[in-house]
């Protein structure tokens, strides 16, 4: 078998155990940790009696093996791998590589590794993707904003006003692409700089073996060395209460030595319940950004985007379906793209249209139609319907308690159980943008305290068809 053959063997072998594997996920957090995760794996391929699946770094080798070897080893197996072959994770080497791709569907070249004695990449970093850049990250209005922020910490013209630089908002609407954009500008720009990427998940665990082991010392001195430090799903560090108090030490050095850190989360700041008030206060002292749902334009775009990196030749009317009905978040975008190219790929003889791609993303579909969209005017209705006012009472601009609660209700909940950009809901309303966040803003807080108006929202909530834990879930 010639190596090019055994290399698309190989890949095969990889992707379908892949599929199988993500089959036995049931809930959207592990999906969302396998995201995070398997585009960190280097390398994937059968060397002697083993299958090997490379990472970066010891600490990777030691926590992926307790979570996937014995779950891919399954996955494998099923996909016809040798049952007697075994899965190792162990940490890659540059002379060690194999030429088959990572998980990545749009990486399929060999990783680059740091010169000997650059200050660019340090021990602690994870891999760069090599497709989260600024140039392949589309623009709307619903990330707009957040967008101009990460561009002018990457150039950097922000200044300490932008520092933190916190960036939030829903699973898969492109914090992380965002994040990463910023750290291959400044490489590419300044290769001597030194760029710092981790997860939280990580960072925590780092300095949990770093307190087994008694190198604390070192641990925070790799950490105060760095020039930028991203940090990814800082949610993750809420209820650790002594990590807390660690970082919030790293923090400040790098911040008291003008270092730029920039961070990802589910939820903004304030809303990171279980995290001390101090580290609040300062991660609210920088420029606090969120990523929004897309429009449906911005879906569009983004689909003809992706397809073109991944050099799928997909109608526009696909796209256009695919964009009109997966409405959740971008990777949701992603998969329905990678299965509608899987089937261009694999049946070149068979024009692709808009019924086959809807046989083809029924799954996807579904699960869209458990969370699908509600209307601005239907909520502003039942909100209105439930308080004894109009509507038109609650779009006017008297500031009556009678009409200033609903109204603030009604603009929570457009944000909560809806995809639209807050823009939209403001012209809804014939409001400011700013007016939007205040009232969402108040109403939570009252909801938090309030139990009567709670049941009401509630109950609001359920005539909406929606479930009661929705209201206050982040």
């Amino acid at each position: 078998m010639s190596n090019e053959t055994e290399s698309i063997s190989q890949e095969f072998l990889w992707d379908k155990a892949v599929e199988l594997y993500k089959s036995t996920l049931t809930t959207d957090s592990e999906r969302s940790q396998m995201e995070r995760h398997f585009p960190q794996f280097i390398y994937h391929k059968q060397v002697g009696s083993e299958y090997l699946i490379g990472v970066a770094e010891e600490l990777q080798v030691d926590w992926f093996s307790q979570i996937y070897a014995d779950a891919l080893e399954n996955a494998l197996h099923m996909a016809g791998l040798d049952a007697a072959v075994p899965v190792r994770f162990t940490v890659a080497s540059s002379a060690a590589i194999p030429s088959v791709g990572s998980f990545s569907k749009t990486e399929r070249k060999k990783p680059t590794f740091p010169k000997p004695k650059t200050k660019a990449v340090i021990a602690s970093t994870l891999p760069l993707h090599s497709a989260y850049t600024f140039e392949n990250f589309v623009q709307g209005p619903s990330n707009s904003f957040a967008h101009a922020a990460a561009t002018a910490v990457a150039n950097g013209t922000s200044g300490m006003a932008y520092n933190p630089l916190f960036i939030y908002g829903g699973t898969g609407l492109g914090k992380t692409h965002l994040m990463e954009a910023i750290g291959h500008y400044v490489l590419k720009r300044s290769p001597d700089t030194s760029v710092c990427y981790i997860t939280s998940e990580t960072f925590l665990n780092e300095y949990i073996n770093a307190i087994a082991a008694g190198t604390m010392s070192a641990f925070r001195d790799r950490y105060r060395k760095v020039d930028i430090l991203l940090l990814d799903d800082v949610q993750f560090i809420v209820g650790k209460k002594q990590f807390q108090e660690e970082f919030f030490n790293t923090f400040s050095f790098l911040l008291l030595y003008n270092k730029q850190v920039v961070m990802t989360s589910d939820v903004a700041p304030k809303n990171l319940q279980g995290l001390e008030e101090r580290l609040i206060s300062r991660f609210q002292q920088g420029m606090v950004v969120e990523i929004e749902s897309p429009s449906p334009e911005t879906r569009l775009a983004i689909l003809k985007s992706k397809a073109r990196l991944l050099h799928h030749l997909v109608p526009d009317e696909v796209l256009t379906y695919i964009a009109d009905n997966i409405r959740s978040h971008v990777r949701a975008l992603e998969g329905a793209l990678q299965r509608v190219g899987m089937f261009i790929a694999a049946n070149p003889s068979i024009s692709l249209t808009t019924e086959i791609a809807r046989r083809l993303l029924r799954d996807y579909i579904e699960e869209e139609e458990q969370i699908k969209d509600l209307e601005i005017s239907d909520i502003i209705q039942t909100v209105a319907s439930s308080f004894g006012v109009t509507v038109a009472g609650i779009k006017s601009a008297e500031r009556t308690q009678t009409l200033v609660t609903p109204r603030q209700l009604a603009m929570f909940l457009c944000r909560k159980l809806t995809t639209k950009s807050t823009p939209a809901i403001a012209e809804a309303f014939d409001k400011k943008h700013s007016t939007i966040l205040h009232g969402a803003s108040a109403i939570l807080k009252r909801l938090e305290t309030e139990e009567d108006l709670r049941k009401q929202a509630e109950k609001i909530v359920e005539e909406l068809g929606r479930k009661p834990t929705d209201l206050m879930q982040n």
